[in-house]
């Protein structure tokens, strides 16, 4: 009605009033008009009336710090809406980055001091503005491109997290809305990146035979260009310095060097926000992906952090969004030789456990997973298996294939055509190992139980978090924030997932990561959040 009426043209207007009370009234009911996603429409009559760049004047100008909360929360509330995410990027990044995220990160300031840590994450403002660029992050590669060249943006959202560490602020929205956005800006980082791009074709083959092979990575051009400076790769103590840069990361380049691991780590061992755990999870799955040489310090960095071992314990989690990503990590740190040896020797029980079938089909502990989770957990045992014979004996130690025969052979649709792809690879590439097939048949199965039509999988490993639910595996993925963390970046975009969405109230009850979404209500008169 209000819509219908011209109402919110009116309200836009207000929002140049001289009279800071008019403000905080505008601001408050326009923040209603456009919550939740039944308001789509009033999102973009808002944005038709010059709404966006009359909250961004509004956001410059006010001290304040009501209004700047309600303001931040109707952006947030925008965001949302697939439509505005470019528009709210052109418009608002910058004040959002300048006059909201670096100030109240404390970056600038640092040393941190302590009772700004505290007021730090307790900052609605801060919540919110992370909240509006978690959600514009899942919009696409030239959403990604303008947020990692946005000064100071990288740098802030990173120190916000590493002063949440080891304080009780490490399970908060904010946190986990700045997780999504380096999620998704870490989505496809290779391709969409200068630094990425300045990588000839010999160099990748080089990084690709050459990945981890310890003494031997000198010799195999491991370290482009500049190897005769660099000792063998396991005298890397894992956080720098590099071999490629003696000047301390900044900006951009804080997105993929190997310092970042650490933090990430430190969230996957010490939080227990569900979004956050899947965000940082998928992060470090997108810095892992491909044959980038920072991807090849990456998967060493977390082995020398003992990452390994926080990422299998994360398998056990009760949650299923959880395990997908972290597999999905998995999966792609084992393109890494020496990480490969140490998941099949560690890690085979557990991924083995979380498949369906055979005696813990009743167990709490294998409750139903997704056909995206199950399916990502095949994957991982086919990287981890593939030119390892060891580990594809652990797998039949562990009692895999019982439970692979059982989805492949499965009938009717009991899975998914993907998930019975994924798991026949899985077997066919067992069966290729000529040594184990004595094994195979003293255990009672034949060449029948292994060799399907099937044989191929696509494989992709890079998923963004979007604000779509739909995951796709395939060979190496990424996630940007947009399946799960966002698009690819917002639920994330994998190699190409799509976002997924879910509206959050502000009392936080039904709060989900990858719906990279938080909007706001408040009541009429207090404007607090409902």
């Amino acid at each position: 009605q209000i819509r219908r009426q011209g109402g919110i043209q009116l309200l836009v207007d207000l929002l140049d009033h001289r009279m800071t009370e008019v403000h905080r009234s505008a601001c408050g009911a326009l923040r209603n008009l456009v919550y939740g996603k039944a308001n789509d429409d009033n999102k973009i009559a808002l944005k038709n009336c010059g709404g966006i760049p009359a909250l961004v004047r509004l956001l410059r100008k006010t001290t304040d710090l009501e209004i700047r909360e309600l303001v931040t929360g109707v952006l947030w509330n925008l965001s949302s809406c697939d439509a505005l995410k470019m528009p709210i990027i052109q418009d608002a990044l910058a004040v959002l980055t300048n006059a909201v995220i670096i100030p109240h990160s404390g970056w600038e300031n640092s040393p941190l001091q302590d009772d700004h840590k505290i007021q730090l994450h307790s900052s609605q403002v801060l919540r919110n503005a992370t909240g509006c660029l978690r959600n514009v992050s899942s919009a696409g590669e030239e959403a990604r491109r303008r947020m990692r060249e946005c000064d100071g943006l990288t740098d802030a959202l990173l120190y916000v997290i590493q002063s949440a560490l080891g304080s009780s602020e490490i399970d908060s929205k904010t946190v986990e809305n700045c997780v999504c956005i380096l999620r998704n800006l870490s989505y496809r980082l290779a391709a969409e990146t200068s630094q990425g791009q300045q990588m000839g074709t010999d160099e990748l083959d080089g990084l690709l035979c050459g990945d981890a092979n310890g003494k031997d990575a000198e010799s195999s051009g491991c370290w482009g260009k500049k190897k005769k400076k660099k000792k063998s790769q396991d005298q890397w103590d894992g956080v720098g310095p590099l071999p490629d840069c003696a000047e301390p990361p900044k900006g951009i380049q804080m997105l993929w060097h190997p310092s970042i691991v650490k933090p990430y780590l430190t969230l996957l061992s010490e939080c227990s926000n569900p979004d956050t755990l899947e965000g940082a999870a998928g992060a470090l799955q997108n810095l892992a992906a491909g044959s980038w040489k920072w991807s090849v310090y990456i998967r060493a960095a977390v082995r020398k952090e003992k990452g390994l071992p926080i990422l299998v314990e994360l398998l056990r989690i009760d949650n299923d969004r959880v395990v997908c990503a972290v597999a999905t990590a998995l999966r792609n740190m084992a393109l890494d030789v020496r990480n490969k040896e140490l998941i099949g020797k560690y890690a085979m029980r557990d991924l083995v456990h979380r498949l369906p079938g055979a005696n813990n089909s009743n167990s709490s502990a294998s409750k139903a997973m997704s056909d995206d989770t199950v399916t990502a957990i095949c994957c991982t045992l086919h990287e981890v298996i593939t030119k390892n014979m060891e580990n594809a004996k652990a797998l039949r130690d562990a009692g895999g294939i019982e439970k692979l025969v059982g989805i492949s052979k499965s009938k009717g649709d009991k899975h998914s055509p993907k998930v019975v792809k994924a798991a026949s690879q899985v077997l066919n590439s067992m069966w290729q190992y000529r040594d184990l097939r004595s094994l195979y048949k003293k255990d009672g199965w034949s060449q029948y139980h292994f060799v399907a039509s099937s044989s191929t999988i696509e494989r992709d490993r890079q998923r963004p978090y979007s604000s779509s639910r739909t995951p796709s595996i395939s060979p190496v993925r990424m996630s940007p924030n947009n399946r799960s963390a966002s698009a690819p970046a917002s639920p994330r975009e994998m190699i190409s997932l799509k976002e997924r969405k879910t509206d959050y109230e502000s009392t936080g009850t039904n709060a989900t990561y990858h719906g990279n979404k938080g909007e706001h209500t408040s009541r009429k008169d207090t404007m607090t959040g409902e």
